[in-house]
């Protein structure tokens, strides 16, 4: 996972920059895709864990020549993030001093100013050489057994305490206090005005109700907080493992299968003469090519990615080692020529992702068909479980 998270960064900060590269990874659909495209269990909280996990230690032998740097981590990793902050900064002459207090700031927020039952284990703090950065958080609900995710990115955040987050993803779990909406600022300001008043005019008041009333006051019963609104597309993984056809847009599937057996023999004529280089390591890499290049509204049905490279838990099949070694080693070769100015095999992979979108209606294998047909090679392909 490592190994092939850092190649497809490598291409994706090749062609488009790094700021694109934290703009995706702010945007959950497209982390929750890259996660799965990787093997990691496609329903699963644990992707953000793998994901930032797999960057780090992807990206840790090249980040100076890359620009981009990875920080933090699950528990006692991500205590580590104002110091490994201060660590690029001595080396890159970057001022980390903003950087190290946004981490702080944001830790801060999501797990005070956002009261929502989850608390925070999990702080990736990602940077690059030009001081822009993305953070991405998890919480973890005990008595729910569920987790959520916060999005943050540089590109986007016009102030800390002005509905600043790129998503909150997870189910919807009732009404919540969040005072870093931008709807709250009337109650930040009445808070910050009683802290400046002192405690006499809170504990008159509490006062003042205990003899007026019996027993306690629910300050956040049923009906406290209008129902929340819904903006835009939501993101929410099922606890099941097996992947089902109505989680997976089956045109998109079959378009994507079909411009890697039209499109790919003739864009992929060389690579075709490796050893071991064939339809089906095609098929994995006309998927990398989609996370690589594809629009946003591509990912709203991240299990599709799955069908790359399976799942360590086994679905929607293993793992197929065989064909993930090709696939980076596909990828790796074309990142090398294409710093030596030899773009080829770079553009025939984004070749790949436009073929995909052109191609409209198509027929194709039921999805239960194409996990059977996977599942029969598994074993020729090396495939495994975790």
């Amino acid at each position: 996972m490592a190994a092939l998270a850092r190649v497809i960064a490598e291409a994706i900060v090749h062609h488009y920059g790094r700021q694109e590269l934290l703009r995706r990874l702010a945007d959950p659909f497209w982390f929750q895709s890259f996660g799965a495209v990787m093997g990691m269990d496609w329903h699963s909280s644990g992707i953000t864990t793998s994901v930032i996990g797999a960057m780090k230690r992807g990206l840790a032998p090249i980040q100076g020549e890359l620009g981009v740097f990875v920080c933090g981590g699950r528990g006692a990793h991500s205590r580590r993030t104002p110091a490994e902050l201060g660590a690029i900064g001595d080396c890159t002459g970057l001022n980390a001093t903003p950087l190290i207090r946004t981490s702080r700031l944001i830790a801060k927020i999501d797990s005070a100013l956002v009261q929502d039952g989850y608390d925070l284990y999990l702080h990736g703090f990602f940077a690059t050489a030009d001081g822009d950065w993305c953070v991405v958080q998890q919480g973890m609900n005990p008595q729910q057994r569920e987790a959520r995710r916060y999005h943050w990115g540089s590109d986007t955040v016009a102030g800390f305490l002005d509905s600043p987050h790129t998503a909150i993803e997870g189910r919807n779990v009732g009404s919540i206090l969040n005072l870093a909406d931008r709807e709250a600022a009337p109650n930040r300001a009445a808070g910050l005005a009683l802290v400046r008043q002192g405690p006499r005019p809170v504990v008159s008041l509490l006062q003042d109700i205990r003899t007026r009333r019996s027993g306690t006051l629910d300050l956040f019963g049923d009906g406290a907080f209008p129902a929340e609104p819904s903006f835009g597309p939501h993101l929410q993984m099922p606890a099941r493992h097996k992947v089902r056809a109505a989680d997976v847009d089956l045109k998109r599937l079959h378009a994507t299968l079909a411009a890697a057996a039209e499109c790919g023999p003739q864009d992929f004529t060389e690579l075709l003469l490796l050893p071991g280089i064939g339809a089906r390591t095609l098929a994995s890499v006309a998927f990398v090519a989609e996370v690589l290049h594809g629009a946003p509204c591509r990912f709203h049905d991240p299990a599709r990615f799955s069908l790359a490279h399976g799942g360590k838990d086994g679905h929607p099949f293993p793992v197929p080692l065989k064909v993930y070694d090709e696939t980076i080693a596909v990828l790796k070769r074309a990142v090398a020529n294409a710093r030596l100015g030899r773009r080829e095999e770079l553009d025939a992979i984004r070749r790949l992702d436009e073929q995909a979108r052109r191609i409209d209606v198509l027929q194709g294998p039921s999805f239960d068909e194409y996990v059977d047909i996977e599942r029969a090679h598994s074993p020729c392909y090396g495939g495994r479980t975790v």
